[in-house]
């Protein structure tokens, strides 16, 4: 293991923290940000045991962008989107996983001033928070990333503090870290959550009680919660993305007015759009992504990326469908929804860039710290009227 990641993921069961000791906390869920409170919570002594119903990263976080950035507008998120950035930096390493750094360029083409209004107040706010961030007109984009059409451009933000990871390679990474400084990690294993007091039901019938109970099964947390007599105002989402062989070396782009992402894989180039406005069935969603989206999408990025559309032998490696999961105001539920129970959900598809710092947020919550107050999840009674609204959307406000 060489790099920071040594430092941050060395196993010394000695030099353990003492906060915790005595506490025994079940995480349902072995995604990104269950695995990263896992393993913050053993790090302070307390007995985990971590839950999947599948495997380690088999449910969103196996089917994340792997897309990660600070820019955000709003203080808070900003503050956490840093945060996970310098984390997944000191985690990284030979031997752990790789955080590739790579610019983050959002757009808005001619003709769509709202758009390009949005990205003006954006960097604006951004640069008040102290986010590495500014503009660019069509010239200074082509000059800086030549690989991006930018004729049709009529303003781009750019980030610097960003980079992209193989979501299933930190959540592995993590997992075994926790399971290696003493958590239990029992997968092929779905539970229900009952309260008063916290635990979980095995499908057999057995119980275990637990002092806390942390819900983080991404598109399934509602269900869960209401086996538990809890409501979310929650709502999971389709999303659909591929990798296909082509050669793209940054940045990694959000066109806003075409409604797709593109980054650079190891494989070529990592995209996806597609997002279906409307609520899904966690239980029974189409997988597969849709006959004609790869052929559509990678049309649509060729218009942006020219030497795709110029070599003409695009091929779309796999395409994929995932969830993500809305809530009304796109703020996430993260805390605590009863004594003894906390949830984590409704990250609007940024759920995995923000894993490293909400994962150790909540460690500290559940380990009697203070919560993040803007994400109270029972700021929501749980049965509010809500339309899904993607993720991406640029919002100025």
């Amino acid at each position: 293991m060489t790099g920071a990641g040594e430092a941050e993921l060395a196993l010394d069961t000695e030099a353990l923290s003492e906060q915790g000791a005595g506490l025994e906390v079940a995480v349902v869920g072995a995604g990104a940000l269950g695995a990263t409170a896992a393993y913050d919570l053993v790090r302070e002594g307390t007995d985990v045991v971590l839950y999947d119903r599948g495997d380690v990263a088999s449910g969103s976080s196996g089917r994340a962008a792997g897309i990660c950035y600070d820019a955000f507008a709003d203080d808070l998120d900003a503050e956490i989107g840093g945060e996970s950035i310098e984390r997944f930096r000191a985690l990284s390493g030979d031997d752990t996983f790789p955080f590739v750094e790579c610019p983050y360029v959002w757009l808005a083409r001619d003709g769509d001033p709202e758009r390009a209004d949005a990205i003006r107040e954006q960097v604006r706010r951004m640069q008040e928070n102290g986010t590495v961030a500014f503009e660019m007109d069509d010239g200074a984009l082509a000059d800086r990333f030549p690989a991006l059409r930018t004729d049709d451009v009529e303003l781009a933000g750019i980030a610097g503090a960003a980079g992209y990871v193989d979501p299933s390679a930190y959540t592995t990474c993590l997992a075994a870290a926790a399971t290696g400084a003493g958590a239990t990690l029992e997968t092929d294993t779905p539970v229900s959550i009952r309260t008063d007091p916290p635990r979980v039901v095995y499908s057999d019938g057995r119980t275990r009680e637990f002092d806390a109970v942390l819900v983080a099964a991404g598109a399934h947390t509602a269900a869960l919660l209401a086996d538990a007599g809890v409501a979310l105002a929650m709502k999971p989402y389709r999303v659909q993305a591929l990798v296909a062989d082509a050669d793209f070396p940054e940045p990694m782009c959000y066109d806003a007015t075409g409604g797709f992402y593109v980054r650079p894989h190891a494989d070529g180039i990592l995209a996806g759009d597609g997002t279906e406005t409307r609520e899904a069935d966690p239980a029974g969603y189409d997988r597969d992504a849709d006959p004609a989206f790869a052929d559509d999408l990678l049309e649509r990025i060729a218009h942006r990326v020219p030497s795709i559309a110029s070599a003409g032998d695009a091929r779309p490696e796999r395409a994929w469908a995932g969830l993500c999961t809305a809530t009304p105001d796109r703020d996430p539920l993260v805390g605590a929804v009863r004594d003894g129970l906390y949830v984590a959900t409704g990250f609007q598809g940024h759920g995995f860039m923000r894993a490293p710092a909400i994962g150790r947020r909540l460690a500290d919550e559940l380990l009697g710290g203070s919560g993040i107050d803007a994400f109270d999840p029972t700021r929501f009674d749980g049965d509010e009227e809500f339309d899904v609204a993607e993720g991406l959307a640029l919002d100025p406000n």
